[in-house]
Protein backbone atom coordinates (compact mmCIF):
# COMPACT_ATOMS: atom_id res chain seq x y z
CA UNK A 1 0.00 0.00 0.00
CA UNK A 2 1.27 3.27 -1.10
CA UNK A 3 1.44 6.32 1.41
CA UNK A 4 0.93 10.27 0.23
CA UNK A 5 4.13 12.17 -0.68
CA UNK A 6 3.29 14.89 1.91
CA UNK A 7 2.85 12.43 4.64
CA UNK A 8 6.42 11.07 3.31
CA UNK A 9 7.85 14.29 3.54
CA UNK A 10 6.42 15.34 6.59
CA UNK A 11 7.58 12.20 8.22
CA UNK A 12 11.23 12.57 6.76
CA UNK A 13 11.71 16.39 8.41
CA UNK A 14 10.72 15.04 11.51
CA UNK A 15 13.05 11.82 11.68
CA UNK A 16 15.83 13.94 10.27
CA UNK A 17 14.71 16.37 13.69
CA UNK A 18 14.84 13.58 15.54
CA UNK A 19 18.27 12.09 14.43
CA UNK A 20 20.03 15.58 14.90
CA UNK A 21 18.46 15.72 18.50
CA UNK A 22 17.49 12.68 20.14
CA UNK A 23 19.45 9.73 19.17
CA UNK A 24 23.19 8.43 19.16
CA UNK A 25 25.55 6.22 16.98
CA UNK A 26 24.48 2.54 17.84
CA UNK A 27 21.56 3.17 20.29
CA UNK A 28 19.86 0.00 21.17
CA UNK A 29 16.21 2.41 20.98
CA UNK A 30 14.76 4.43 18.23
CA UNK A 31 13.26 7.62 18.97
CA UNK A 32 9.25 8.28 20.00
CA UNK A 33 7.34 9.33 16.36
CA UNK A 34 4.25 10.52 16.36
CA UNK A 35 2.82 8.75 13.39
CA UNK A 36 3.84 5.29 11.15
CA UNK A 37 5.17 7.17 8.11
CA UNK A 38 7.83 9.03 10.01
CA UNK A 39 8.40 5.36 12.26
CA UNK A 40 8.86 3.69 8.85
CA UNK A 41 10.79 5.81 7.26
CA UNK A 42 13.34 5.52 10.60
CA UNK A 43 13.47 2.08 10.44
CA UNK A 44 14.29 1.45 6.55
CA UNK A 45 17.80 3.08 8.17
CA UNK A 46 17.28 1.20 11.48
CA UNK A 47 15.99 -2.06 11.20
CA UNK A 48 16.95 -3.57 14.59
CA UNK A 49 15.82 -1.31 16.67
CA UNK A 50 13.65 -1.29 19.89
CA UNK A 51 10.35 1.08 20.05
CA UNK A 52 11.71 3.71 23.20
CA UNK A 53 10.69 2.18 26.62
CA UNK A 54 10.64 -1.32 25.43
CA UNK A 55 12.47 -4.35 26.41
CA UNK A 56 14.58 -3.20 29.58
CA UNK A 57 14.94 -6.90 30.49
CA UNK A 58 15.84 -5.40 34.77
CA UNK A 59 11.99 -3.95 34.76
CA UNK A 60 9.95 -5.10 37.42
CA UNK A 61 6.32 -4.71 37.09
CA UNK A 62 4.95 -2.70 39.71
CA UNK A 63 1.80 -3.44 42.03
CA UNK A 64 -0.31 -1.40 40.07
CA UNK A 65 0.77 -2.63 36.99
CA UNK A 66 1.53 -6.66 37.72
CA UNK A 67 2.00 -7.50 34.39
CA UNK A 68 4.50 -6.80 31.79
CA UNK A 69 3.14 -5.59 28.14
CA UNK A 70 3.89 -7.44 24.86
CA UNK A 71 3.88 -5.62 22.14
CA UNK A 72 2.92 -7.41 18.88
CA UNK A 73 3.56 -6.22 15.33
CA UNK A 74 1.95 -7.04 12.14
CA UNK A 75 2.83 -8.48 8.71
CA UNK A 76 5.07 -6.61 7.07
CA UNK A 77 5.80 -3.99 9.91
CA UNK A 78 8.52 -4.47 12.86
CA UNK A 79 8.75 -3.76 16.76
CA UNK A 80 9.74 -0.27 16.13
CA UNK A 81 7.58 1.59 13.10
CA UNK A 82 4.48 -0.53 14.68
CA UNK A 83 5.02 0.88 18.39
CA UNK A 84 7.32 3.48 18.32
CA UNK A 85 4.66 6.09 19.93
CA UNK A 86 2.31 3.12 22.06
CA UNK A 87 5.49 2.08 23.33
CA UNK A 88 6.55 4.74 25.49
CA UNK A 89 3.10 5.81 26.70
CA UNK A 90 2.67 2.87 28.47
CA UNK A 91 6.33 3.33 29.59
CA UNK A 92 5.71 6.36 30.72
CA UNK A 93 2.11 5.12 32.46
CA UNK A 94 4.17 2.75 34.66
CA UNK A 95 4.45 -0.48 32.69
CA UNK A 96 6.95 -2.86 31.87
CA UNK A 97 6.88 -3.05 28.11
CA UNK A 98 9.02 -5.40 25.59
CA UNK A 99 8.51 -6.04 22.19
CA UNK A 100 9.59 -8.54 19.56
CA UNK A 101 10.39 -8.98 16.04
CA UNK A 102 9.08 -12.25 14.40
CA UNK A 103 8.57 -14.21 10.95
CA UNK A 104 11.70 -12.65 9.45
CA UNK A 105 12.97 -15.26 7.96
CA UNK A 106 11.28 -16.80 4.76
CA UNK A 107 11.40 -13.81 2.52
CA UNK A 108 14.84 -12.88 3.12
CA UNK A 109 16.23 -14.75 -0.44
CA UNK A 110 13.47 -12.04 -2.50
CA UNK A 111 15.21 -9.17 -1.56
CA UNK A 112 13.42 -7.76 1.06
CA UNK A 113 14.25 -5.29 3.29
CA UNK A 114 15.32 -6.25 6.89
CA UNK A 115 12.90 -3.97 8.40
CA UNK A 116 10.25 -5.90 7.14
CA UNK A 117 9.13 -8.51 9.50
CA UNK A 118 5.74 -11.05 10.24
CA UNK A 119 5.77 -12.66 6.45
CA UNK A 120 6.56 -16.44 7.62
CA UNK A 121 4.28 -19.18 8.43
CA UNK A 122 1.89 -17.86 11.55
CA UNK A 123 2.17 -21.71 13.59
CA UNK A 124 6.49 -20.80 13.30
CA UNK A 125 6.01 -17.20 14.34
CA UNK A 126 3.73 -18.47 17.29
CA UNK A 127 6.44 -20.56 18.27
CA UNK A 128 9.11 -17.98 18.35
CA UNK A 129 6.75 -15.52 20.67
CA UNK A 130 5.99 -18.95 22.83
CA UNK A 131 10.03 -18.44 23.79
CA UNK A 132 9.67 -14.09 23.90
CA UNK A 133 6.72 -14.30 26.39
CA UNK A 134 8.99 -17.24 28.16
CA UNK A 135 11.49 -14.85 28.70
CA UNK A 136 9.34 -12.16 29.73
CA UNK A 137 7.74 -13.97 32.22
CA UNK A 138 11.45 -15.59 33.90
CA UNK A 139 12.92 -11.38 33.28
CA UNK A 140 9.97 -9.91 35.66
CA UNK A 141 9.27 -12.92 37.73
CA UNK A 142 5.62 -12.93 36.74
CA UNK A 143 2.84 -15.58 35.81
CA UNK A 144 1.09 -13.75 33.52
CA UNK A 145 1.68 -10.88 30.47
CA UNK A 146 -0.60 -8.76 29.12
CA UNK A 147 -0.64 -8.21 25.02
CA UNK A 148 -1.43 -5.46 22.38
CA UNK A 149 -1.13 -6.73 18.90
CA UNK A 150 -2.04 -4.54 15.58
CA UNK A 151 -3.18 -6.68 12.93
CA UNK A 152 -1.50 -10.01 12.45
CA UNK A 153 0.06 -9.48 15.47
CA UNK A 154 -3.39 -9.13 17.40
CA UNK A 155 -4.10 -12.80 16.01
CA UNK A 156 -1.06 -14.81 15.77
CA UNK A 157 -1.13 -14.56 20.13
CA UNK A 158 -4.57 -16.88 20.07
CA UNK A 159 -2.61 -19.06 18.07
CA UNK A 160 -0.56 -19.37 20.84
CA UNK A 161 -2.74 -19.78 23.00
CA UNK A 162 -4.71 -22.41 21.56
CA UNK A 163 -1.40 -24.60 20.12
CA UNK A 164 1.59 -23.42 22.02
CA UNK A 165 0.33 -23.64 25.60
CA UNK A 166 -0.18 -20.34 26.23
CA UNK A 167 -3.49 -20.86 28.23
CA UNK A 168 -2.64 -19.10 31.56
CA UNK A 169 0.07 -16.90 30.55
CA UNK A 170 -2.21 -14.35 28.87
CA UNK A 171 -3.96 -11.40 31.00
CA UNK A 172 -5.19 -9.58 28.68
CA UNK A 173 -5.15 -9.66 24.87
CA UNK A 174 -5.98 -6.25 23.38
CA UNK A 175 -6.21 -6.40 19.18
CA UNK A 176 -6.07 -3.65 16.79
CA UNK A 177 -7.76 -4.13 13.48
CA UNK A 178 -6.45 -8.09 13.63
CA UNK A 179 -7.46 -10.36 11.05
CA UNK A 180 -8.67 -13.13 13.32
CA UNK A 181 -11.43 -13.79 10.56
CA UNK A 182 -9.00 -13.17 7.73
CA UNK A 183 -9.42 -10.54 5.08
CA UNK A 184 -10.55 -10.30 1.27
CA UNK A 185 -7.80 -7.50 1.05
CA UNK A 186 -10.76 -5.33 -0.12
CA UNK A 187 -11.13 -8.28 -2.76
CA UNK A 188 -7.67 -9.22 -3.81
CA UNK A 189 -7.27 -12.21 -1.87
CA UNK A 190 -10.92 -13.19 -2.77
CA UNK A 191 -9.80 -12.52 -6.47
CA UNK A 192 -6.54 -14.98 -5.85
CA UNK A 193 -8.39 -17.62 -4.77
CA UNK A 194 -11.05 -17.96 -7.34
CA UNK A 195 -8.26 -17.91 -9.95
CA UNK A 196 -6.33 -20.33 -7.82
CA UNK A 197 -3.39 -17.80 -7.42
CA UNK A 198 -3.07 -17.85 -3.68
CA UNK A 199 -0.99 -20.26 -3.23
CA UNK A 200 1.05 -19.25 -5.87
CA UNK A 201 1.31 -15.87 -4.50
CA UNK A 202 3.17 -17.43 -1.00
CA UNK A 203 6.83 -16.23 -2.45
CA UNK A 204 5.54 -12.64 -3.10
CA UNK A 205 3.74 -12.01 -0.07
CA UNK A 206 5.00 -14.27 2.37
CA UNK A 207 3.16 -17.66 4.35
CA UNK A 208 1.64 -15.11 6.75
CA UNK A 209 -0.35 -13.30 3.82
CA UNK A 210 -1.46 -16.23 2.35
CA UNK A 211 -3.07 -17.65 5.74
CA UNK A 212 -4.84 -14.28 7.05
CA UNK A 213 -6.83 -15.02 3.36
CA UNK A 214 -10.46 -14.94 4.25
CA UNK A 215 -11.66 -19.15 4.12
CA UNK A 216 -7.91 -20.05 5.01
CA UNK A 217 -6.89 -23.20 6.37
CA UNK A 218 -4.85 -21.89 8.76
CA UNK A 219 -8.11 -19.70 9.67
CA UNK A 220 -10.23 -22.85 9.89
CA UNK A 221 -8.38 -24.35 12.23
CA UNK A 222 -7.46 -21.26 14.17
CA UNK A 223 -11.00 -20.77 14.71
CA UNK A 224 -12.47 -24.16 15.16
CA UNK A 225 -14.69 -24.59 18.23
CA UNK A 226 -14.97 -20.78 19.14
CA UNK A 227 -12.83 -17.82 19.43
CA UNK A 228 -11.76 -17.54 22.98
CA UNK A 229 -9.84 -19.76 25.22
CA UNK A 230 -10.60 -19.58 29.17
CA UNK A 231 -9.46 -16.89 31.37
CA UNK A 232 -8.32 -14.33 28.44
CA UNK A 233 -10.30 -11.20 28.47
CA UNK A 234 -10.01 -10.27 25.27
CA UNK A 235 -10.72 -6.30 24.08
CA UNK A 236 -10.88 -5.77 20.34
CA UNK A 237 -10.85 -2.54 18.56
CA UNK A 238 -11.88 -1.74 14.97
CA UNK A 239 -12.01 1.10 12.35
CA UNK A 240 -14.72 1.10 10.16
CA UNK A 241 -11.66 2.57 7.62
CA UNK A 242 -10.06 -0.30 7.80
CA UNK A 243 -8.94 -1.04 4.41
CA UNK A 244 -6.22 -3.72 5.18
CA UNK A 245 -8.69 -6.28 7.28
CA UNK A 246 -11.74 -5.86 5.12
CA UNK A 247 -14.68 -6.14 6.20
CA UNK A 248 -13.81 -5.11 9.52
CA UNK A 249 -15.74 -6.41 11.25
CA UNK A 250 -14.33 -9.78 10.48
CA UNK A 251 -12.07 -8.78 13.58
CA UNK A 252 -14.55 -9.08 15.93
CA UNK A 253 -14.54 -12.10 18.55
CA UNK A 254 -16.77 -13.93 19.84
CA UNK A 255 -16.60 -14.86 23.61
CA UNK A 256 -16.41 -18.44 24.84
CA UNK A 257 -16.56 -20.16 28.04
CA UNK A 258 -14.66 -18.62 30.55
CA UNK A 259 -13.55 -15.44 28.57
CA UNK A 260 -14.98 -12.00 27.95
CA UNK A 261 -14.71 -10.05 24.80
CA UNK A 262 -15.26 -6.41 24.59
CA UNK A 263 -15.65 -5.08 20.41
CA UNK A 264 -15.25 -1.79 20.27
CA UNK A 265 -15.92 0.22 16.69
CA UNK A 266 -13.73 3.62 17.15
CA UNK A 267 -16.42 5.24 15.37
CA UNK A 268 -19.29 4.70 17.43
CA UNK A 269 -18.22 6.73 19.96
CA UNK A 270 -16.27 9.56 17.69
CA UNK A 271 -17.30 10.10 14.14
CA UNK A 272 -13.70 12.09 13.94
CA UNK A 273 -11.99 9.37 13.91
CA UNK A 274 -10.45 8.54 10.33
CA UNK A 275 -8.20 6.23 12.00
CA UNK A 276 -7.57 3.49 9.19
CA UNK A 277 -5.51 0.29 9.45
CA UNK A 278 -1.68 1.43 10.19
CA UNK A 279 -3.01 4.45 12.32
CA UNK A 280 -4.02 2.48 14.72
CA UNK A 281 -1.09 2.10 16.94
CA UNK A 282 -0.91 5.65 16.75
CA UNK A 283 -3.94 7.23 17.72
CA UNK A 284 -4.13 8.68 21.12
CA UNK A 285 -7.68 7.68 21.19
CA UNK A 286 -6.74 3.91 20.94
CA UNK A 287 -3.60 4.61 23.54
CA UNK A 288 -6.04 6.03 26.03
CA UNK A 289 -8.53 2.88 25.56
CA UNK A 290 -5.37 0.56 25.41
CA UNK A 291 -4.34 2.32 29.05
CA UNK A 292 -7.88 2.05 29.89
CA UNK A 293 -8.39 -2.15 29.32
CA UNK A 294 -5.11 -2.78 30.76
CA UNK A 295 -5.51 -0.99 34.03
CA UNK A 296 -9.04 -1.36 34.76
CA UNK A 297 -9.65 2.51 34.62
CA UNK A 298 -12.14 4.18 32.72
CA UNK A 299 -10.62 7.73 32.18
CA UNK A 300 -12.45 9.66 29.40
CA UNK A 301 -11.02 8.78 26.16
CA UNK A 302 -10.79 11.96 23.91
CA UNK A 303 -13.03 12.22 20.95
CA UNK A 304 -10.05 13.81 18.63
CA UNK A 305 -9.49 14.25 14.95
CA UNK A 306 -7.66 11.67 13.95
CA UNK A 307 -6.55 11.21 10.36
CA UNK A 308 -5.80 8.24 8.14
CA UNK A 309 -2.41 7.20 7.45
CA UNK A 310 -2.77 6.19 3.78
Amino acid sequence: MSIPRRLLLGAAAVVALLLTTTTTAGAAQGPELPGFAAALLYSQGNPDVDPPGANDWTCKPAAAHPRAVVLVHGTWENRYNNFAKMSPALKRAGYCVFALDYGDTELNGFGLHPAVKGTGDIRTSAKEFKRFVDKVLTATGTSQVDVVGHSQGGMMPRQYLKFEGGAGKIGNLVTLGATHHGTTLSGIATLAEALRLLGASGPLIGTAGVQQAKGSEFLAALNAGGDTVPGVAYTVIATKFDEVTTPYQSTFLTAGPGATVKNITLQDTCLLDLSDHLALPYSDRVIAIVKNTLGGTTNPVPCVPVLPVV
